[in-house]
């Protein structure tokens, strides 16, 4: 960690007051009203989506497909509060009056009440789409039907009802009813009213809403994927993979890549196919290396969740780059950190341009708050100015990696993100 860049700070909070205004909705745009809202899942994001409504004094009805699944996540959702009043967050009496408002339900038309709906399926457009179609025949007129989708499209999603104006995406961070970041996802059709009424429902759930355009992973995951691509071509170059984890930590993230890979989970996504190893992740997973919660990932873990480098990742690694045919060199952490996050610099500037995103301040407020970007540095795109666009510019074309036209613009003239 680095001593706070002058007026990092300033800069964080007039961002986050900027972020709540949305440049082409009046100030005075008539809200929807909110009493009641309906949840679809009640697995780790639904329970956790869930609490914050019931927190804030909003009753939620949710809707599971099986009494097993709905019956965990409403006992998952009590023990989360009483961990909380245990921790002297809460008021135990609050905490049962939250428990309260929850309708626990497997009626899918249960919904039909509901001012807003959010859906917190499985992470697949058919699944979505079909959960969409549904709930447009269910929903009451006016209803703002919202989806927690972290990548995918909402203005596809919205085809399948008759009212795409009510649909907008609630991404959501894990643990929702802890992390801040809400990205609000605008489609091509969502309406005004429906926008701001949920803008500002965020921040009475206690959430930092900001708003995204439709595009993949919007602004937070969108940028995060050349990171990660960058972290898996540094390991096959001959980084080692807890130096790459090491120059994020060191910069004052809370963890690297690979650490992250852990805690999520290397099997995500997995084709659990022990036989089938196309990549290293298959490598990792067919030998039973799933993360922190079978205690080996990329790390080793202790009963503490202590860390340390594994010799048979480094060799499954190790195994790769040969057969990439990647000639092995050491490679030092200014290099990691370049390249890490400079391409992070230059897909935000892409954000940018392609009007995903209002101003760059929104995308050091997503990063701030959503991906735990320092905030001695004011979040990324105030970094950027603070070294220089031309310093990015150059060690981008330095490490062959490509640059944004704004960027390469906005160097050339000397100009900043955040003028």
């Amino acid at each position: 960690m680095s001593d706070p860049i002058s007026g990092a700070k300033d800069h964080i909070d007039a961002a986050r007051k900027l972020a709540a205004t949305i440049d082409d909705i009046p100030a005075d745009t008539q809200l929807l009203p909110i009493k009641s809202v309906g949840v679809i899942g009640a697995g780790t994001m639904g329970g956790g989506i869930t609490m914050n409504f019931l927190t804030a004094g909003i009753p939620v009805t949710i809707v599971e497909m099986t009494q097993e699944a709905l019956d965990r996540g409403v006992a998952t959702m009590g023990r989360n509060y009483e961990n909380t009043v245990k921790r002297g967050k809460m008021e135990a009496a609050d905490a049962q009056a939250a428990m309260a408002r929850l309708t626990p339900t497997l009626d899918f038309g249960a919904l039909a009440g509901a001012d807003l709906v959010i859906e917190a399926v499985y992470e697949s457009m058919d699944v979505k789409k079909d959960v969409f179609g549904r709930l447009d025949k269910v929903a009451k007129p006016g209803a703002i039907l919202a989806s927690n989708t972290s990548y995918l499209d909402i203005d596809e999603i919205a085809s399948v009802t008759s009212r795409p104006e009510s649909v907008l995406g609630m991404h959501f961070f894990s643990p929702a009813n802890v992390m801040k970041l809400l990205e609000v996802v605008r489609g091509k059709a969502t309406g005004k009213a429906q926008l701001a009424t949920v803008m500002a429902l965020s921040v009475k759930i206690g959430k930092v809403p900001v708003v995204s355009g439709v595009c993949d992973g919007f602004i937070g995951n969108r940028m995060l994927s050349p990171r990660q691509a960058q972290a898996h071509a540094l390991i096959m170059e001959g980084a080692n993979y807890w130096d790459v984890d090491e120059a994020l930590l060191e910069f004052g993230f809370p963890m690297g890549p690979w650490q992250m890979a852990d805690l999520a989970g290397v099997d995500i996504g997995w084709h659990r196919d022990p036989n089938r190893i196309e990549t290293l992740r298959d490598a990792l997973c067919a030998v039973g290396r799933w993360g922190q919660k079978t205690k080996k990932g990329f790390y080793d873990y202790d009963d503490n969740r202590q860390r340390t480098p594994s010799d048979e990742v480094k060799t499954l690694i190790a195994d790769f780059a040969a057969k990439e045919g990647k000639p092995q060199r050491e490679i030092g952490k200014d290099e990691i950190r370049e390249r890490l996050l400079y391409p992070m610099i230059s897909e935000g500037a892409l954000i940018l341009e392609e009007g995903i995103s209002q101003r760059a301040s929104d995308i050091d407020t997503v990063w701030l708050n959503g991906y735990g970007w320092p905030a001695w540095t004011g979040g990324p795109m105030f970094w950027a100015d603070h070294i220089g666009l031309e310093t990015v510019v150059a060690g981008l074309k330095k490490h062959g990696l490509p640059v944004a036209p704004l960027l390469e613009r906005k160097a050339a003239a000397g100009e900043k993100f955040n003028a």
